[in-house]
């Protein structure tokens, strides 16, 4: 796996886990189900990514449905939130080191609990520096699974489901149906997985087996060996109970030798078991109406804050000396700047894009090439273009907030969260048709008027569309959007639609809870099962 951007500064630790006794266990929790959810990185306390916004969202979602939702995460550098509420050796191979767990609290019940082991996890960054991955990823991660899993037994009340969340937890379901089959509290524990990005699948030289207490018995094509190695991934996907994926479209995608990048067999033959859920947003946290980073508040039924946005984001980026600036429309891209968000695209259209009548902010960082460009075009159109190479959360927002219309031209995306927070924002997305872009974005058809068809009459469009991965078919749907713009009362109706899609969290919990529901279900069932075959003999 890349080095991962995002990862928490350095800071003193001062502490020492085995410092204080463990506690006794904790009190059952009633009669809520419980789900066990295992991932590497979580928002507030570790973020790359995507995956770091799901699992900071989805915890408080699932509790006010009645689930009690605990996250593990590692307890990385830097970060120091936690009461330690336990303490106990954990082992993988013939590696043990003391672990320390601190719980604390998310929204609502839901609770975070970080492992604390600093020979694995206090390091410059997540996963890996400028010279690569960790070596040692596979125990770093392992350890993880471990740990969260026995810190569960210890506390005698066991989760209902546990669910793993990418490669770095796929050995959780694997562990579960080998290692705790015959755990007096852990065996026959349902779980689901969860691929986020089938692009990173743990893959590792097959010699970490026996250190990761796996026997040679799974070193096959129907467990873990992937061309000669071994996959986290493929455990996770082999051996959970269902599997889910960040939005319908993707879930269909990966099983195709196009996108499924070698996993394309593997997904197929779990298809029953394969499910795509999309994933939601913080709507709390990208809520226009309150917004601390805009400098004016705007909703649905009040659009004019939005035109408060725009001037301040083009005085952000020094582009309001044009005093026709803020009656051109604007176009926003906040991306890694790489090949997969559909940066081929934008660098084909070089001599086009500045020909457009529009402006352009960009925010994001990614490969050399792809900065320098932006920078040389910013430099050489000073009055259209700006570029901020880097990430402010700030800017994000006002980008989002002042912009008119968001580029997301991605060659693949499993979900995708911009275009979402884009629509919740009157700012009208122009997106590529794949995973969870087609799943939200519904096309603005203008050369087809009439309702259901995507056409001005259509209430369902939020946006522009193209199928075809080529710079025609991009420069195509954000020339469509241009025009549309200078419809004012067509433009406003779009920009309402969109703020009226429902991408909330307790939207996609539901979701997850129903998955859960029939995982838990199915496990009963086959124990009853095997029960009543016992009985007969």
């Amino acid at each position: 796996m890349p080095k991962q951007e995002g990862a928490p500064a350095a800071q003193p630790r001062g502490r020492d886990p085995r410092s204080r006794p463990a506690p006794d266990k904790a009190p059952p929790s009633g009669k809520r189900p419980s789900t066990l959810i295992i991932g590497s990185e979580v928002q507030p306390f570790a973020k790359t990514g995507g995956l770091a916004d799901v699992l900071g969202a989805l915890p408080p979602a699932l509790d006010r449905l009645g689930w009690d939702a605990t996250v593990a995460l590692p307890r990385y550098r830097g970060v120091t939130a936690g009461a330690l509420v336990d303490a106990f050796p954990v082992t993988v191979g013939g590696y043990t080191r003391d672990a320390g767990f601190f719980e604390t609290p998310l929204a609502g019940h839901a609770r975070a609990l970080l492992v604390d082991c600093p020979d694995l996890y206090d390091r410059e960054a997540l996963y890996g520096v400028d010279a690569g991955d960790y070596p040692d990823n596979p125990r770093r991660y392992a350890f993880l699974a471990r740990a969260a899993l026995e810190f569960a037994a210890r506390r005698g009340t066991v989760p209902s489901i546990v669910h793993a969340h990418d490669w770095q937890a796929g050995l959780a379901p694997v562990y579960l149906r080998t290692l705790y089959a015959a755990h007096p509290m852990l065996g026959g524990m349902p779980s689901v997985l969860t691929i986020h990005n089938l692009a990173y699948q743990g893959v590792f030289a097959a010699d970490w087996l026996p250190a990761l207490d796996l026997g040679w018995e799974l070193f096959t094509i129907d467990r873990l060996e992937y061309w000669g190695r071994i996959s986290f991934l493929k455990g996770g996907v082999l051996e959970a109970d269902f599997i889910t994926t960040v939005s319908p479209r993707y879930a269909e995608e990966i099983q195709t030798p196009e996108l499924g990048f070698g996993f394309d067999g593997i997904l197929r033959s779990r298809r029953a078991d394969l499910r795509g859920i999309l994933n939601g947003i913080d709507t709390r946290e990208w809520d226009p109406p309150h917004d601390p980073f805009l400098p004016a508040p705007f909703d649905v039924k009040d659009l004019s804050g939005k035109r408060d946005a725009k001037i301040a984001l083009l005085k952000r980026y020094g582009l309001a000396a044009d005093t026709g600036a803020p009656a051109r429309p604007l176009v926003g891209i906040v991306s890694r700047m790489i090949d997969q968000k559909g940066f081929d695209l934008i660098a084909a259209l070089v001599d086009d894009l500045p020909r457009l009548d529009a402006s352009f902010v960009v925010l994001g960082t990614g490969e050399a090439r792809y900065q320098d460009l932006w920078k040389a075009l910013a430099a050489r159109y000073p009055d259209r273009i700006g570029a901020h190479i880097g990430f402010d959360e700030s800017l994000a927002h006002l980008i989002e907030g002042g912009a008119d219309i968001f580029l997301m031209p991605s060659r693949f995306e499993p979900c995708g969260l911009n275009q979402m927070y884009s629509m919740r924002y009157g700012t009208v997305p122009v997106v590529h048709a794949v995973g969870g872009l087609a799943d939200t974005v519904h096309d603005y058809g203008l050369a087809a008027p009439g309702p259901g068809n995507g056409g001005p009459g259509d209430s369902r469009a939020t946006g522009f569309v193209f199928h075809e991965y080529s710079p025609a078919a991009m420069l195509g749907a954000l020339t469509r959007a241009l025009t549309l713009f200078a419809d004012g009362r067509r433009w406003h109706a779009l920009q309402v639609a969109g703020m009226q899609q429902d991408f909330s969290w307790d939207r996609s919990a539901r979701e997850y809870v129903k998955i859960y529901e029939r995982a838990i279900g199915q496990r009963a069932a086959k124990a009853d099962a095997t029960s009543k075959g016992k009985g007969d003999k």
